[in-house]
């Protein structure tokens, strides 16, 4: 299970039982208030102070099933969202009604609130914490405005109190994540360029040579901004790994000093998809793992495995095409000698719209200074 797989995981569980929090706080909370509370209390009136909260009771219920919709959907991230905001809205228009024609006795805050923020930590996001942090400070603000009445000054004290706290829980859970993170990026870098050294034991002309495709490719990568933080990084790991069905091909072939015939071209032809089926269970590749596949397709539709053309070639395989051919052309090879950097640049720019996707082909002359500076370090 990947990074990204786990931390779904993780947000889908924390999802549910916020929601079941939640409820048992909001209806707790109301039950004791409402209707036991003032058993023992004659001050406070029994019952539901407008019919309003039956309302507000009917759009919170909504969001049960919302809740299964968005796991189900791998959007979980935004029911939290949705809960905050229901709530607020909900609970300012019912005290809005409550209170207008009364503000003198305006009385507000309730537990469902106090737990928004204490628990506002447990998602690891400081956009939630300070959207639940600020939100309710807000819908005071807004209610002494309307009501003219400065009552509103205990719960917004109250809100930045919790405030303070949860954010100090925050930013604890988030130096444990972070360290998890980069601990599994570290493992996971290790496993790669493990492999890669395998490799290169194998077929030592193509030391060094995956290290300059990923290289090359994560900054035209970059430079295009098509990619999250972590699709860069599987995007990195598949580059590293795109070579690593040549570990299925015989010495005889891949050492060959002179040119390899029909049939031995064939077999090379194989490493691609060889490739795919050897890495296709390491999750941690994501959606990266066609680069290992795709990135001998063409253009033109003319390459190797499967003839995509165009547009149909992924993306990440169109960069990976572009760099794997640049560095193949300034290395050394057992059946011929690199070519000047100057050479390889201009053949690139012969295979715009042909070999290379034309789009790409504008962004590397942008970069070229970039990958001279790699040619030249490594």
């Amino acid at each position: 299970m990947d990074k990204r797989t786990v931390f779904l995981y993780e947000e889908k569980r924390t999802v549910t039982w916020f929601s079941i929090l939640f409820f048992i706080i909001l209806i707790g909370y109301d039950i004791f208030y409402y209707f036991i509370y003032p058993r023992y209390d004659s001050i406070v009136s029994y019952g539901f102070p407008t019919d309003f909260v039956y309302v507000m009771y009917f759009f919170i219920l909504l969001l049960i099933p919302l809740i299964f919709f968005n796991n189900r959907n791998k959007k979980q991230h935004y029911t939290k969202y949705y809960f905050f905001f229901t709530y607020t809205i909900l609970s300012f228009i019912n005290e809005l009604f409550t209170y207008w024609n009364k503000p003198e006795s305006f009385s507000s805050g309730n537990a469902v609130e106090v737990f928004f923020v204490l628990f506002s930590p447990i998602f690891v996001s400081k956009r939630y914490f300070w959207t639940v942090t600020i939100g309710l400070i807000i819908k005071y603000l807004l209610l002494g405005g309307l009501l003219a009445n400065t009552l509103v000054a205990f719960p917004i004290v109250l809100t930045i109190v919790l405030g303070v706290i949860a954010y100090i829980f925050l930013n604890r859970f988030q130096s444990y994540i972070t360290a998890l993170s980069t601990s599994y990026d570290q493992q996971m870098e290790g496993i790669v360029k493990g492999v890669i050294a395998a490799l290169e034991l194998k077929d030592p002309y193509t030391r060094g040579h995956s290290e300059r495709v990923a290289k090359y490719a994560m900054v035209l990568a970059k430079e295009l901004g098509s990619f999250t933080k972590d699709e860069l990084k599987s995007f990195n790991y598949a580059c590293l790994l795109h070579d690593i069905g040549k570990v299925n091909i015989p010495d005889s072939i891949l050492m060959k000093p002179a040119k390899l015939t029909n049939e031995e071209y064939e077999i090379i032809k194989t490493h691609p998809v060889v490739g795919e089926e050897a890495v296709k269970n390491v999750e941690g590749l994501g959606s990266s793992i066609s680069i290992i596949r795709s990135h001998h397709e063409r253009w033109d539709g003319k390459g190797y495995p499967d003839q995509l053309k165009g547009n149909d070639i992924p993306l990440n395989a169109r960069i990976t095409a572009i760099a794997d051919a640049f560095d193949a052309m300034t290395s050394s090879r057992s059946y011929r000698g690199a070519l000047p950097v100057e050479e390889a640049y201009e053949r690139i720019l012969q295979g715009e719209g042909t070999q290379f996707d034309p789009n790409l082909v504008a962004i590397f002359k942008k970069v070229y200074q970039q990958w001279i500076y790699i040619q030249k370090e490594s």
